[in-house]
């Protein structure tokens, strides 16, 4: 290994020099304590590293050793349920180590070296194989079933291969590739994390990424293999709504990423994701979760790799087949992260000091996601996840596919989508961070404090937010929801635009100076802002709602609208419309379970007969 020395020290860059033979962004151990670190910038003999750990104490002529390789992760059994730090220590081991507080240049292995798993062959000696084909499987808890695939850059024919078990590095068996070299086939794959993992093609995106959130399902849906950011100031509730994804999107497993949250929000991930029980398999939602913990007390170039680490991970399930949801909190801290490194290589900065490859930065790491046909054959009888049957419940009763396509004796098609948050300083949504994250992203949910201070959660403005899926998702929403669910939904869309419209005249002059066919629209807007919109992520009634009973409020509401229309055209006042008992039912149907489909339609006779025109009750008698 080469090995070279320190001659300049800058908070978390270090300059070396004699590492002639490196390239950019190998990992290097800096110092006597071989603290980890990557070069990110060669200029002659001296190379520029960022350290992931804190560089006090190191000075010039301190040791610099190269590795040779890049930074990667390790890739196999036992990540779910893991707790990792930003370049995937797993945080439980680096504690039994050293204590809860952690030593500098402390190491361990990103997937455990003594923990066995009983591999089950799917392929047999003399099986001709290419880079992800499915040799084997783990089932590596109750919920997801691993599945062991030979390396992306590997193929050839199976010289011996056997069931048995085995640790992550353990041979199962061998290969010998077309130029006669013989290669172990172990569980686990290494994988550089700035470079994408390979698949044969990406798809368009055709499936919404269900949350039973109702603004985003039905006003502002993402699709599975989508890119979401959700832009907010603080207390506007971007963490409840990450956790309402996590929780409740039909995707198979969940990568959320902490890159430089404060330490108590990430605290409450950590001490909440454990408890939270998955509604669709019945088992702690942790099964079918990794996270990668990185507070913004904890060296700050870490919040840089953490992402890449996240995506990488995400990456590896898509490749068998799953579909993914990673959520960043936040990106901005990732971004002031680039922005302290990039004033300490006294880079030309950019707009409010960030750099001017912020825009190039983010887009690179949004393009990641997507809708793949994964490498390698169809997926082998008995590889199927509990958890890709028990996500087509999302729908409410409907043939969604949770993890349909990826079934066994199909191609695996896999996703990945992101959802990233981003905390602008003030909640200023033209700052560079929000600005260059809509330029690649394709929807927008922005959270207004004012909303959040008028207790109307989830605080989506849904006057500023926007999802470009709309035309994508519509021929699945015909074939499953219904006909006509788009149209309802824009017509709901034009009812608030246009309440927002009137609220200015309204508030100078009084509703009552309005038409009685606006005072309608007001009140039918209150309605959707209030009985639909509005949600309440801690009341179990509520906080799932699938698109079936979003399609039935909408109904019922735009019925309402147009029973009132009606009924005050025939004479009847606007107050006893407004008053209608049913007006209560309307607004208490969001709470009804999915069993209970059949009172919907109790409630729209209960509109016809007491929304009716003056004199109508007389004429019936």
């Amino acid at each position: 290994m080469e090995q070279g020395t320190i001659v300049k020290v800058a908070g978390p860059l270090v300059v070396a020099e004699g590492l002639t033979n490196s390239k950019m962004y190998d990992l290097v151990r800096v110092g006597e304590e071989g603290l980890m670190g990557e070069i990110i910038e060669m200029r002659g003999d001296r190379s520029s590293i960022q350290v992931y750990e804190e560089t006090e104490g190191l000075g010039p002529g301190d040791p610099v050793t190269s590795t040779g390789a890049p930074l990667s992760v390790e890739l196999g059994p036992g990540m779910l349920g893991g707790v990792y730090d930003g370049v995937q220590r797993p945080l439980d081991a680096l504690e039994a180590l050293t204590g809860a507080f952690l030593a500098r240049g402390i190491d361990a292995p990103g997937l455990s070296r003594e923990a066995t798993w009983m591999f089950h062959a799917t392929a047999h000696a003399g099986d001709s194989v290419v880079g992800g084909d499915v040799i084997g499987i783990v089932q590596e808890n109750e919920v997801i079933t691993h599945r062991i695939m030979v390396p992306p850059k590997l193929s050839g024919r199976i010289e011996h291969i056997e069931s048995g078990t085995y640790t992550v590095d353990q041979p199962l068996g061998s290969l010998v590739d077309d130029a006669g070299t013989t290669h172990d086939l172990i569980m686990m794959q290494r994988w550089p994390v700035r470079v994408p993992r390979p698949y044969r093609r990406k798809l368009s995106v055709d499936e919404p990424l269900v949350t039973g959130t109702r603004v985003i399902d039905t006003f502002f849906p993402l699709m599975k293999g989508g890119v979401a950011t959700i832009p907010g100031p603080f207390g506007a509730g971007k963490t409840v709504t990450q956790h309402q994804i996590a929780k409740w999107s039909n995707a198979e497993v969940v990568i959320f990423i902490g890159c430089g949250e404060r330490g108590n929000e990430m605290t409450d991930v950590l001490m909440e994701f454990p408890e939270l029980e998955d509604p669709y398999s019945g088992y702690p939602l942790m099964k079918r979760t990794v996270l990668v913990a990185n507070t913004s007390n904890m060296p700050v170039a870490a919040r840089e790799a953490s992402v890449y680490t996240g995506i990488t991970m995400a990456e590896y399930f898509r490749d068998m087949g799953f579909n993914v949801v990673l959520q960043a909190d936040s990106t901005s801290r990732w971004a002031e992260a680039m922005r302290e490194i990039s004033g300490r290589l006294e880079e030309m900065p950019g707009e409010e000091g960030f750099p001017a490859y912020l825009g190039t930065k983010l887009a690179a790491f949004y393009e990641r996601a997507g809708k793949v046909l994964a490498l390698g054959g169809p997926l082998p009888p008995g590889s199927a996840s509990v958890e890709e049957a028990a996500a087509d419940k999302a729908v409410g009763g409907t043939s969604e596919p949770g993890g349909h396509e990826s079934s066994e004796g199909r191609d695996r098609i896999g996703s990945v989508s992101v959802v990233g948050s981003v905390s602008p300083p003030g909640g200023d949504l033209s700052e560079p961070v929000v600005q260059n994250t809509l330029r690649v992203v394709k929807v927008f949910w922005a959270l207004q404090d004012t909303l959040a201070y008028e207790r109307h959660f989830p605080a989506i403005d849904w006057l500023t937010s926007y999802s470009l899926y709309l035309d994508k998702i519509t021929p699945y929403w015909n074939e499953t929801v219904g006909r006509g669910f788009r149209e309802r939904r824009d017509r709901c869309m034009e009812i608030l635009q246009r309440e927002s419209e009137l609220a200015e005249i309204a508030r100078l002059v009084g509703v009552e100076a309005l038409s009685p066919d606006e005072q309608v629209l007001m009140e039918t807007a209150k309605s959707i802002r209030e009985d639909f919109l509005q949600q309440n992520a801690f009341r179990d009634d509520d906080q799932f709602t699938s698109l079936a009973k979003q399609d039935l409020l909408l109904k019922l509401i735009l019925h309402f609208y147009d029973k009132a229309r009606e009924a005050h055209a025939g004479g009847a006042s606007l107050a006893d419309i407004f008053a209608a008992p049913v007006r209560e039912r309307i607004a208490r149907a969001k709470y009804l379970t999915e069993d209970d489909f059949g009172v919907f339609a109790d409630i729209t006779s209960d509109l016809e007969t007491q929304l009716v025109a003056e004199g109508s009750e007389e004429e019936g008698v």
